[in-house]
């Protein structure tokens, strides 16, 4: 079947297991966080919102999310596009890129299977620190971070 390819996706369950992981670490330092988790397509697969947590970073934690599905976390790419004055004016701009710390990609064996985007603690390291807890789930998930 020359005209199909096989991908692969995260699954609910293991999506779940990561939305609780993070919300267990938002809860030991003492914050309150949107967690969004998408499948390889940029769909919501599983999504959090702790008492408290800001409404507007809803959208911030799924863009955060969407834009790790290039493979990179956000702070990563933030890093890239800063160099290039051309890709720091236009990339922010598009629809659902977030360009700041808080986002990973979910890797499984080098391929890309969803992301993971935290927001709404005081500090993007909260945000990093959160989405790192969910992320050790995925023993392959960190080891290009």
């Amino acid at each position: 079947m020359g005209n199909v390819v096989t991908k692969h996706s995260i699954s609910s369950e293991l999506a779940q297991k990561m939305i609780d992981q993070a919300v267990a670490k938002a809860r030991r330092m003492g914050v309150a966080e949107n967690i969004a988790i998408l499948d390889d397509g940029g769909n919501l697969k599983a999504f959090s919102r702790m008492d408290g947590a800001p409404i507007l970073s809803i959208e911030i934690a799924q863009n955060k999310a969407y834009t790790a599905l290039f493979g990179v976390s956000t702070q990563d790419f933030f890093n890239f596009i800063q160099r290039d004055p051309s890709l720091l004016a236009g990339i922010p701009t598009l629809a659902r890129v977030a360009a700041y710390g808080g986002g990973f990609p979910i890797k499984v064996g080098g391929e890309v299977v969803g992301a993971i985007g935290v927001s709404g603690a005081p500090t993007v390291q909260h945000d990093v620190d959160c989405a790192k807890a969910a992320l050790a789930l995925v023993p392959d998930a960190m080891r290009a971070e």
